[in-house]
This record gives C-alpha cells, structure tokens and sequence, in this order.
C-alpha cells in the first residue's frame, strides 16, 4: 500500500462507524426494526402534544420563597376571557412590579392569552399539564427600581389554586 494513503482507511472506517445507528433501548445489539415499527418518540408515549383548549384558571393566592421573593395573584380566566387580573412581586433589594388588568388590553392570540399595555408590556399565560404560567415581558414600567429584570412568571397550581 502507497505510504501517502496508508492513513485514509482508518478515516473512512471510523467516519463510516458514525453512520452506524444502535437499536432502541431494550433491544439486544444487531436487532433491526420492522419496517412498519412506528418508533417516534410520541408513539412510545414520551411525548405527547399539549391540548389545545380554552384557558380556565381562577386564583386568589400569595407567595414567599426563601430569599424573601414574594407576591400574589388574582386571576379569573374564563374559557381564554381575561374576567380579573391584578398582580403584585416583591424583589427584595430591587423593588416593586405591579399589574391590573385597566392597564392593558386582550388580544387574540392562538394557544395562549395575551395582555398588551400601551408601554409594551406584555402578560402572556397558557397552561403546562397541572400549571398555568403567566409570564411578563418588557415590562419595567410596571416596576420600581430594577425589578423587572429579576421578575419571573407565577405559576399557578390550577387544582390547588396555590402560586409560586
């Protein structure tokens, strides 16, 4: 063998072993999979689509972690209507966020409900299993200091009704 391709075969049989595809988990090595096998990650039933339904959430709750974070919510919504919404977060050493629904107006929005104020700030919610999430975006008005840097969305526990 020519001493100037002494060293291509050892590439191409490692690039080639990189192509090489392991059997699913469970299966001994060197099975193959028949051809009608549906083996995506929904049908094995990892994954599964969010339903797409109307939001229902109602809570009245407060919330404090260890840091001194704390807050509370109210929040009815009704079939994606946004019927009552007012919301306040502590930041220790930051300040102040404040929200109330006269400030902003619902839009449509698709798998999720949408607040917009008229200085941009953004409350968006939607539903993750058992939670609802309600999440703020650009809304340092809304804030003192520099507290909308450090705000988080509340997580409301729809059975339960408790937020963190």
């Amino acid at each position: 063998m020519n001493l100037r391709f002494r060293w291509v075969a050892p590439i191409v049989v490692a690039w080639l072993s990189g192509c090489a595809v392991a059997p699913p988990y469970g299966e001994p090595p060197g099975a193959t999979l028949p051809a009608n096998r549906d083996d995506s990650p929904s049908a094995r039933g990892r994954l599964k689509p969010m339903p797409v339904r109307p939001l229902q959430v109602k809570t009245d709750c407060r919330f404090k972690d260890e840091t001194g974070y704390s807050g509370s919510a109210i929040l009815d919504v009704d079939y994606d209507q946004v019927r009552s919404f007012s919301a306040t977060v502590n930041i220790p050493r930051r300040g102040q966020c404040r929200f109330d629904l006269a400030e902003f107006e619902q839009r449509p929005a698709h798998a999720h409900v949408a607040l917009h104020a008229r200085n941009g700030c953004t409350v968006r919610m939607w539903e993750q299993g058992n939670q609802v999430t309600v999440a703020f975006a650009q809304c340092g008005r809304q804030c003192t200091g520099n507290a909308a840097d450090y705000l988080w969305p509340i997580l409301v526990d729809r059975p339960s009704g408790r937020c963190d």
